[in-house]
C-alpha cells in the first residue's frame, strides 16, 4: 500500500522548457548584480563561502566567484550553492509577477486528489528546497505548496544514488515499499527501486522524454494514469 508519494519536478510535474528557457536565463542575467548588491545577506554570504570551498577560489574575491557560478550555469552543474542563489533570485521574479511556474494540469489535479485522500506528498528535485517551495507556491495552477509535507534536494544526496533514497525513507519513517517515486529520469528511478521504493516513469513526449523498452519501471504519459490503489 502506498502511503507517501515523492515526485521530481522538471519533466515530471512540469515542463523542462520552463526551467531552461525561463528560470535559468532569468537567474543568469541577474546573478552578478544580485551577488554584488546582496553579498552581506546571510544566505548569499553562505552560498559564496560554499562556492569558494568547492572551487578553491578566495572567499573574498566576489568577481572570481561570480565567474565560477556563471560557468556552473553554463555547464548545468547541480551545485548546491548555485541552486541556493538561483532560488533567491527566482523569488524576486515570482513575487514581482515576472512569471508563474509551469505545471501540467494532470499533475496539479492528481496532487490535489492524493492530498485529499490522505497521502503524504513530497518533492525531491535538484533545485534547492527554497526554489521548490517558490515553484509550487507561484504555479499556474495556484498555490500548491500546502499540499506537500516536505521537500528534499541535493543536500540529501545525488539523485542517482540509492543512498539518497534510503535517507528519504528514513526521514519519512516509512518502509521503502510504501513510498512511490515519480520521475522522468530512468537512472533516478533505478536508484529509488534499488532501495525497494515503488517507481513510475513519467514519459512526456512534449518534453523529449523517451520510453526505454529495456527498463522495467511502470510508464505513464500523465498523472491521470496513476492509480495508487492498484500499486
Amino acid at each position: 500500500m502506498v502511503r507517501a508519494i515523492v515526485t521530481d519536478i522538471e519533466g515530471t510535474t512540469s515542463a523542462i522548457d520552463f526551467v531552461h528557457n525561463v528560470l535559468f536565463p532569468y537567474a543568469k542575467e541577474r546573478l552578478p548584480t544580485f551577488v554584488r548588491a546582496n553579498g552581506e545577506l546571510a544566505a548569499v554570504s553562505q552560498a559564496l563561502a560554499d562556492t569558494a570551498e568547492l572551487s578553491g577560489l578566495p572567499a573574498d574575491n566576489h568577481d572570481a566567484l561570480i565567474t565560477q557560478l556563471l560557468q556552473w550555469i553554463a555547464e548545468d552543474k547541480k551545485v548546491t550553492p548555485l541552486k541556493s542563489l538561483q532560488g533567491l533570485i527566482w523569488e524576486r521574479g515570482y513575487r514581482e509577477g515576472d512569471y508563474q511556474a509551469h505545471i501540467y494540469p494532470d499533475a496539479a489535479e492528481r496532487l490535489r486528489q492524493w492530498h485529499d485522500q490522505g497521502l503524504a506528498l513530497y518533492v525531491y528535485s535538484s533545485g534547492s528546497i527554497y526554489a521548490q517551495k517558490l515553484f509550487f507556491e507561484f504555479s499556474l495552477a495556484g498555490n500548491l505548496l500546502p499540499l506537500f509535507s516536505g521537500h528534499f534536494d541535493t543536500t540529501t544526496g545525488p539523485k542517482q544514488a540509492p543512498a539518497s533514497y534510503r535517507a528519504i525513507c528514513n526521514a519519512l519513517g516509512l518502509p521503502a515499499e510504501e513510498i512511490l517515486f515519480l520521475s522522468d529520469v530512468v537512472a533516478e528511478l533505478d536508484a529509488a527501486a534499488a532501495t525497494g521504493m515503488q517507481t513510475i516513469h513519467v514519459v512526456r513526449p512534449q518534453d523529449g522524454t523517451l520510453a526505454n523498452p529495456r527498463q522495467q519501471h511502470r510508464k505513464v504519459a500523465s498523472f491521470r494514469e496513476i492509480d495508487v490503489d492498484d500499486l
